[in-house]
């Protein structure tokens, strides 16, 4: 049995992997700013298995996130940006990528005898730039546009580039993975899905869909089964429904 943190659990992703991972019988902690969105999210769950920490993971005091990351032995984050004009264009503006590098400097700080897995939620449209991931001169002017008239872009790609970069392939704390789902949407029931290295389709002009029930049994998978991890580890797979 594994213990999980678990950042933007009440999220539209986030609150379907704390379902995913507690109907596999393991442990998870979250901190969320409304315990009753959540608990209203959740439905019927084993509160005995989730910890569920009232405010804000960036305004939590350093002991606090420490008691609380503390035995969990993965990281995943379904963090994101409320897609209202004040989510997109007020603060913090960097909310994915200043969690995930608090997150890491927790870890550090902890000094865990085994490496946690960090799992990142990120997007189809964040390039690996390790690839050599190739775009056609309308998607990259279109990018362009997108770093400069939407925040939440460039927090995705700068969030990304914590792991690939400031954390890397050999850190002996933590290992990470990038899932990079496509267009997503939201089916009642997990459904077959494909992997990719890298993506197969144009994510502005050509997109698949990627629905949040599968993005969410990926990460339970990355999370929870060894040859899964192996298989994508210090990877940035991207997720497309088979349908």
């Amino acid at each position: 049995m594994a213990q999980v943190f678990v950042a933007g659990g009440t999220g539209n992703t986030g609150h379907l992997l704390l379902g995913e991972l507690l109907s596999r019988g393991h442990r998870v902690v979250t901190v969320v700013r409304s315990v009753e969105r959540l608990r209203e999210r959740l439905g019927d769950f084993d509160e005995s298995r989730c910890t569920i920490v009232k405010g804000s993971l960036l305004d939590l005091p350093a002991e606090r996130l420490r008691d609380h990351v503390q035995g969990c032995d993965a990281i995943a984050s379904c963090l994101g940006h409320n897609l209202t004009f004040r989510g997109m264009y007020g603060h913090p503006r960097r909310l994915v990528t200043d969690a995930v590098r608090r997150l890491c400097q927790t870890v550090r700080e902890l000094r865990p005898e085994s490496p946690v897995r960090f799992v990142l939620m990120s997007s189809s449209g964040v390039r690996n730039a390790n690839l050599n991931e190739k775009r056609t001169l309308a998607e990259r002017a279109a990018f362009g546009m997108l770093r400069t008239l939407v925040p939440p872009h460039v927090d995705n790609e700068l969030a990304a580039k914590v792991l690939q970069t400031e954390i890397g392939d050999d850190d002996p704390l933590i290992h990470w993975a990038t899932v990079r789902p496509d267009t997503l949407h939201d089916p009642e029931r997990v459904t077959e899905y494909r992997l990719e290295p890298s993506p197969i389709r144009s994510p502005l002009f050509n997109s698949g869909r990627s629905s949040r029930r599968n993005v969410a049994h990926f990460i339970a998978e990355l999370i929870t089964d060894d040859k899964t991890w192996a298989a994508w580890r210090s990877q940035t797979p991207v997720l497309y429904d088979r349908d």
